[in-house]
């Protein structure tokens, strides 16, 4: 179990982490999400032991951050951003490397690598060179070094950046499999939708502060009486977006792709037949129109004012 208890963390007089608490069960896939400069680094950072708060504790099996950094360590894995491989080498070198920096030697770390190239995927492309691995052939290796020492705390920190959607399933399910065997999951992420599969509770870190904490259907209640209306239009004319949301139509937030448009509504003024007006008076054709329930990403944007990706 991990509590983290009004961390507070500053750089001078720049405040980046302030009275961050939440908690995460034992066994669970809990989702940390925020912005870019939200300070989830800076947090995993102080988790894992390479900075110091200024005040606050974290305590992971009850044991404290400040007085058994060494002892929680040995319970950690980390996953960090940027890939961590010798590049040179192939799979099970890569594991017998990093094996021996965890002190494993022996039957015992050649049982860990069979098993963990197992679980990866990878036993058939064990023997070739990293390098020629693809990104995410180079991601479940990441991850399979961070588990060589059996922890019971997996920290993930965007595990599928630059990879494909086929490759991110492999992840997914890489991920899944561990959390069924019991491993403790912090998984941080720009991808809200990996966030919507994976986790049943999440924490929003806006600005050094919390914006939502709970179950996933908790965060979204947050936002009251919203729905999604998705419309797919033959175009979509600069401004457009803008029109909308300044119609006193209960729209709250506008985002466009391509030719389709989604709309953030409050149930409790919105009219469609008001937005059908205003699409033919912009002399645009609808070709399709869905309610639907509001999203995670939906509920961020209205509870930051920002995308995931800002």
């Amino acid at each position: 179990m991990i509590e983290i208890k009004d961390v507070t963390k500053s750089y001078g007089r720049q405040k980046v982490l302030q009275n961050v608490s939440f908690e995460i069960m034992e066994g669970e896939l809990f989702g940390l999400l925020g912005p870019n400069g939200a300070g989830k680094s800076t947090l995993i950072d102080i988790l894992t032991g390479i900075q110091s708060m200024d005040s606050g504790d974290i305590f992971i099996n009850g044991k404290s951050i400040k007085t058994d950094k060494v002892e929680i360590r040995k319970h950690l894995g980390l996953v960090p951003q940027d890939i961590a491989l010798l590049e040179e080498l192939n799979a099970v070198d890569n594991l017998e490397y990093f094996g021996g920096l965890y002190g494993l030697a022996g039957a015992e770390l050649k049982s860990q690598i069979e098993k963990l190239l197992e679980v990866a995927g990878l036993t058939d492309k064990k023997k070739e060179k990293v390098k020629n691995y693809s990104g995410g052939m180079k991601r479940r290796l990441n991850i399979a070094v961070a588990m060589l020492h059996n922890p019971s705390i997996l920290i993930l920190d965007e595990p599928t950046v630059g990879v494909d959607a086929q490759s991110r399933q492999h992840i997914f399910d890489y991920i899944q499999s561990l959390a069924e065997q019991g491993t403790t999951i912090l998984y941080t992420s720009h991808y809200m939708e990996e966030i919507e599969a994976l986790c049943k509770r999440v924490f929003i870190l806006d600005l050094g502060e919390e914006v939502a904490y709970g179950t996933k259907e908790e965060v979204k209640k947050l936002v009251g009486h919203t729905q999604t209306v998705a419309l797919t239009l033959d175009r979509v004319p600069a401004g457009f977006d803008e029109v909308l949301k300044n119609s006193e139509n209960g729209i709250q937030f506008v985002t466009v792709d391509g030719q389709e448009i989604a709309l953030t509504i409050d149930q409790t003024i919105f009219s469609m037949m008001k937005l059908i007006e205003q699409v033919e008076q912009a002399q645009l054709v609808i070709k399709s129109v869905n309610v639907k329930e509001t999203t995670l990403e939906e509920a961020f944007l209205q509870l930051t004012g920002k995308t995931l990706r800002d």
